[in-house]
């Protein structure tokens, strides 16, 4: 049969180890970045992704009608909504959005057209009584490329990510802490209600609980999701300000010691080997600049524990709060959002 028949099983296999190669690529970089440091095998959930591909690109291949029908099917619903939840986060959907998430979601869709393209011409070609003549690898090229690349893929990320998180400083120091920042001189808290305290369901409070915390009911479970606190809250009722002077336990008022760090004196005190990484805020979400690259590392972080971002005391707006990552980007988050990497740590004045 012609090439042109081949070329729809082709384009499809390819498409979709691209996808799944990206995927690989995105989970791998995940695991190393957000997924360190969460107990086993928690990490691993961010490969989910790629090896949904992988399956995909498996059955494909062995058949490729049935895998058609699958792609467009998961990928038109996983296009619909990563764009719908896309749209919410933005307040409207934008070309750049669109394309940006394309190869990975709607690429989906054409590859199972294209699938379903390759099951015909096949069905057409073992019709004519076409017989495999090529040696037994060459026929099996498509599945040695599904594994092989992706598999490529975590090898090179590991080998550039793995060094450097198994050599961050930590000095085994989990006290208060006086960290001389950017022109920034603060007490941390310790280890315990002020740093990141965690919640019997296995992660850390989110910003509402933490401004809420000295408010009528007293404590992080209360029944308030319904309240909009502000950074006025965090500041007045925080659990920062319940802080005891030694940042050991919670008084049942505020005591005003201690409150929760700003955004600039976050980023002011990220460091890298022991040493400032002279990083300052723009005013701006995104990436800030340093003068050299900090990392999750003591006296800031504590590297072995799971939470990346600490949030900080400010609003980005009404819904959503600032927080600040160990390597030094500013985004925001809903107030509401709790989970295993989102920490906090309090200040006061030495």
């Amino acid at each position: 049969m012609p090439f042109k028949y081949r070329l729809p099983g082709y384009l499809a296999t390819g498409f979709l180890i691209l996808t799944t190669s990206l995927w690989t690529f995105w989970g791998i970089a995940e695991l190393y970045y957000e997924g360190w440091g969460l107990p086993f095998p928690a990490p691993l959930a961010y490969l989910i992704p790629a090896a949904i591909c992988l399956v995909f690109t498996l059955l494909a291949l062995r058949w490729p009608r049935v895998g058609g029908w699958t792609l467009i099917v998961c990928g038109t619903a996983f296009t619909i909504w990563w764009w719908n939840m896309a749209a919410q986060r933005a307040g409207g959907l934008s070309m750049t959005g669109v394309l940006s998430m394309f190869p990975v979601s709607a690429l989906l869709i054409v590859t199972g057209v294209l699938f379903l393209l390759e099951g015909r011409f096949r069905r057409r070609r073992q019709e004519a009584g076409w017989q495999p003549s090529s040696p037994g690898w060459r026929r099996k090229l498509g599945y040695l490329l599904a594994l092989g690349i992706p598999l490529l893929v975590i090898i090179i990320v590991s080998v550039v990510q793995l060094p450097p998180i198994l050599s961050r400083h930590d000095d085994g120091l989990r006290g208060a802490r006086l960290i001389e920042g950017d022109g920034v001189i603060l007490i941390w808290a310790p280890e315990g209600p002020g740093w990141n305290w965690r919640q019997p369901w296995g992660g850390y409070p989110a910003w509402h609980s933490l401004a809420l915390y000295g408010q009528s009911p007293l404590g992080l479970e209360a029944d308030n999701w319904d309240l909009a606190p502000t950074a006025f809250d965090m500041e007045q009722t925080g659990l920062c300000a319940s802080l005891t002077a030694d940042g050991l336990s919670l008084a049942d008022a505020p005591l005003y010691i201690w409150r929760m760090p700003t955004v600039d004196e976050l980023v002011a005190s990220l460091t890298r080997d022991g040493v400032n990484a002279g990083c300052r805020w723009n005013g701006q979400e995104g990436e800030q600049a340093c003068a050299i690259t900090p990392d999750k590392e003591t006296p800031l972080w504590n590297p072995g524990a799971p939470p990346i971002y600490y949030w900080a005391a400010e609003e980005y707006d009404e819904r959503d709060a600032y927080y600040v990552s160990y390597n030094g980007y500013v985004g925001a988050q809903p107030k509401t959002f709790g989970n295993p990497r989102h920490g906090y740590r309090c200040v006061r004045e030495p």
